[in-house]
């Protein structure tokens, strides 16, 4: 098999008529047959075809997620409009009225909402488990338990969980577990060799990579990813062409990209570590971080995304925040650009404030998503902000 980044540039393309180097662009709704008989093959599953694009039978659609199921090592992937998208299919297609699911550490505040208070009026009851109460986690997994679900690292305090040792308990308790691979990518993390069932992405981040467009994506094997299918079509989550089009784009440079974003952020959260108005640093690569031996594991290199704690309230945080100038201050992560944001004010802003406080969302929490600017001009921003 080829390396990871001849992968990136290769798989999944076919050349045109034109000799066109990459999948071109299929910017149709719908693709015609030359016989009843030709139809009803390709809409009855003997043979593969082009049909109608919300289904995703779309040329462009089709080659992306077959570039995306290699660099993940799943046998399919399943492209959709979100990432959010992604979730609520995965979870609705393998969760029914009176099933559970297990939800552990830090989530997108999104995800929360959706476990929280979308799918209970559906019957679908969540437990969230803590970080650090992981020792609670196998008396949490019941017989009615499905999924069991997290990001690694999560969202927005980096938290890394043991994806080999989750992944077993659950199959020992009959449940599936689904991991949220958004802030690691295919690049630094491979959840389906360490037991993962399912690996979900918001492709608007890593994936993407130019803050230029919105989407998600499911992988795994092919019994699990094909009843996601119906849902995402009835749903009408599909990924439109142009974007699929932007998103093959992207992942030709993955692994550059991502590469020198792990060593921008690891100087970083350095720096960070070391300022005496910093009161905590959030990032797997660091030897202080408590899962970094964890990380060490299973991550071939640490992320473009780090966390940090600044000694003082909301408020005085925000002004830091207002004085960067390199670092926009913007919801989103995994781009060219380095963006700043408080989770307090974004990502968690909506969830209760006792909650907030369960799970360290604090004031003085400020995350970053390193870009790939030159490290030594992010870090002297940084220290401009953080001297007032």
């Amino acid at each position: 098999m080829y390396r990871l980044s001849t992968r990136c540039v290769h798989a999944g393309d076919t050349r045109d008529a034109q000799g066109g180097l990459h999948t071109p662009l299929y910017n149709h709704s719908t693709f015609g047959f030359e016989s009843t008989q030709d139809i009803l093959d390709v809409v009855e599953g003997r043979r593969p075809g082009n049909l109608y694009t919300r289904y995703g039978l779309n040329p462009t659609i089709r080659s992306v997620e077959k570039k995306l199921a290699d660099l993940e090592g799943a046998a399919e992937a399943l492209a959709f409009s979100s990432g959010m998208a992604a979730e609520a299919a995965t979870f609705l297609a393998h969760c029914q009225a009176g099933d559970h699911m297990v939800c552990i550490g830090d989530v997108y505040g999104g995800t929360y909402e959706l476990l929280a208070a979308n799918l209970p009026r559906l019957g679908i009851t969540t437990s969230f488990v803590l970080g650090s109460e992981l020792d609670s986690l196998e008396s949490v997994i019941t017989e009615k338990t499905r999924i069991v679900f997290f990001e690694t690292p999560s969202n927005p305090n980096m938290e890394v969980f043991d994806i080999r040792a989750i992944s077993r308990l659950a199959a020992a308790k009959g449940a599936m577990t689904v991991v949220d691979n958004t802030f690691a990518s295919p690049v630094n993390q491979q959840p389906l060799e360490h037991g993962a069932d399912l690996v979900v992405h918001s492709a608007t981040k890593y994936l993407g990579g130019h803050s230029d467009l919105t989407g998600g994506v499911v992988m795994g094997p092919a019994e699990l990813v094909q009843p996601i299918w119906g849902w995402r079509k009835n749903l009408g989550q599909m990924m439109a062409p142009e974007v699929a089009f932007l998103l093959a784009r992207s992942l030709r440079t993955l692994v550059v990209r991502v590469r020198a974003q792990n060593d921008t952020a690891m100087a970083v959260a350095g720096f960070l570590e070391s300022h005496p108005a910093v009161v905590q640093v959030n990032y797997p690569g660091l030897s202080s971080f408590p899962g970094h031996d964890t990380a060490r594991r299973q991550m071939s290199g640490f992320g473009g995304m780090a966390s940090f704690v600044y000694d003082g309230n909301a408020k005085e945080t925000a002004a830091v925040v207002d004085r960067l100038r390199l670092y926009a201050i913007a919801a989103s992560l995994g781009g060219a650009e380095s963006l700043v944001t408080q989770p307090v004010t974004t990502t968690h802003h909506g969830i209760d404030e006792a909650e907030q406080q369960r799970r360290g969302i604090v004031g003085g929490l400020v995350r970053l998503s390193c870009g790939l600017e030159d490290k030594e001009d992010l870090i002297a921003d940084l220290d401009n902000a953080l001297a007032g």
